[in-house]
């Protein structure tokens, strides 16, 4: 056993003296009046201000990095349920949207259906036909119905769809306007100018052209196509298509026109079957033409 192993119990007992009185006389120095201080009180304030000073500022930093912890942990925790929050108003405020476009549509139905002359029978658009040879839309009747036959008229709140090609049960196919071997009887709103609105048939896009509308007509672009009535299958005064497109030429009968049809094809979700022939004078209310 060395020196050092022998003192081993007496600097124990030096450090536990130390640990044990050195806070008393610490303490005791710190609350007696500065003014009753003896010499060794003095003397214990010197010697263990510095580490007073440094405990000291040591417990602040402590403090303020819990305080930090503790403030950023909750800022989480608020941040956290803001984000929870702003997700469930931006869900809400798309469902009152949604609601907002489904009643504006709805109502568009709701004023066309009450503007056309006689029984109508409303459809949802569940399937598209193009192929090189027809534009068809495939329709579910809303309500049963035995009164739907071959070339009824169907409508939409942006104008004329097409006509009725084929029933089955309640399936329904339709002949959009844009089909190659469609035709429907047209005037230009503005000036009375007439003309058949026929299909192009361009699978990549829905377009129509104007036959017969005579080169000396004045015809522009802009210009709104309305139902003429001509042949009773479609009331008169109904938007067909807007002109795109004037070519008149210095020779010939008639002039070459483009138009689009107002219906927005991809777009179109409900329609109106109108099941009653049409009487002679039969006209879409003016108040009421969608336009």
């Amino acid at each position: 056993m060395n020196r050092w192993q022998r003192f081993r119990p007496l600097r124990d007992v030096l450090v536990v003296a130390l640990a044990l009185f050195v806070p008393f006389f610490v303490l005791r120095s710190h609350i007696r009046d500065p003014k009753e201080w003896s010499e060794l009180d003095r003397s214990v304030v010197r010697v263990f201000a510095p580490f007073e000073y440094a405990a000291g500022a040591m417990a602040r930093e402590v403090s303020h990095l819990w305080s930090d912890y503790a403030y950023l942990v909750e800022v989480k925790i608020d941040n956290a349920r803001l984000v929870f929050e702003n997700a469930r108003l931006e869900e809400h405020v798309r469902r009152l949207e949604q609601h907002e476009v489904e009643n504006h549509r709805l109502r568009k139905m709701l004023g066309l259906r009450d503007s056309l002359p006689g029984d109508i029978v409303s459809a949802q658009v569940t399937g598209k036909d193009v192929n090189e040879f027809f534009r068809v839309i495939r329709l579910s009747l809303d309500r049963g119905s035995r009164d739907i036959r071959k070339d009824m008229p169907v409508m939409a709140p942006g104008g004329i769809v097409g006509v009725v090609l084929r029933v089955a049960g309640d399936t329904v196919d339709v002949k959009l306007i844009v089909d190659a071997d469609s035709a429907v009887d047209v005037v230009i709103e503005r000036t009375g100018a007439r003309g058949i609105v026929r299909g192009t048939g361009d699978v990549s896009k829905y377009l129509v052209r104007v036959q017969y509308a005579e080169r000396t007509d004045e015809v522009d672009v802009g210009d709104l196509m309305v139902t003429s009535g001509v042949g009773r299958r479609f009331p008169k005064g109904l938007p067909v298509a807007r002109v795109t497109k004037v070519i008149k030429r210095d020779f010939g009968i008639y002039q070459e026109v483009e138009a689009a049809p107002t219906v927005d094809f991809s777009r179109l979700e409900e329609v109106l079957i109108l099941t009653s022939p049409q009487a002679d004078d039969a006209v879409l209310t003016p108040s009421r033409t969608v336009r």
